[in-house]
């Protein structure tokens, strides 16, 4: 089975953080992972889009209750009308977990990861004292959710 491997952050984010957002997607895609995030923009925009410039498949768990709202390189939009609640969602579908930069909803989801089991890789993102892998480029956080994952 492929994996699947989360990438959250922010709806909104600089160009340097997109930049590193679809680098990471890309790098997911280049692995035979398939890329699965809240469906949006900011963070999970720019990785989708690094996902599907490799050939890869996105997966977008929306909050909303359209899949409209899912931004333009998502394949699989799953509408939930859930709003924040689509979080555990998110994490769930996923083997491990990119957090990049983000604010409370991703570090809503870095905790729901955490409790679950699931393992979390941090790219500029919480500076939390947890157990979670801190990368420092896209490439060495798509190493470690693909070696790291179940």
């Amino acid at each position: 089975m492929l994996k699947t491997i989360g990438v959250i952050g922010g709806n909104v984010c600089s160009k340097e953080i997109a930049d590193i957002a679809f680098k990471v997607g890309e790098r997911i895609a280049k692995n035979g992972a398939i890329l699965v995030c809240g469906g949006l923009g900011g963070v999970m925009k720019a990785a989708a889009k690094g996902a599907k410039s490799a050939g890869g498949t996105t997966i977008g768990i929306l909050p909303t209750q359209t899949k409209k709202d899912a931004n333009p390189y998502i394949d699989i939009p799953i509408v939930t009308g859930m709003s924040i609640a689509r979080n555990v969602i998110v994490v769930r579908s996923s083997d491990a977990v990119i957090a990049i930069d983000g604010r409370y909803g991703t570090l809503s989801e870095i905790a729901i990861a955490l409790n679950l089991g699931i393992p979390v890789i941090g790219l500029k993102t919480w500076d939390i004292k947890a157990p979670i892998k801190i990368a420092k480029t896209p490439e060495q956080a798509v190493e470690l959710a693909i070696n790291y994952s179940t």
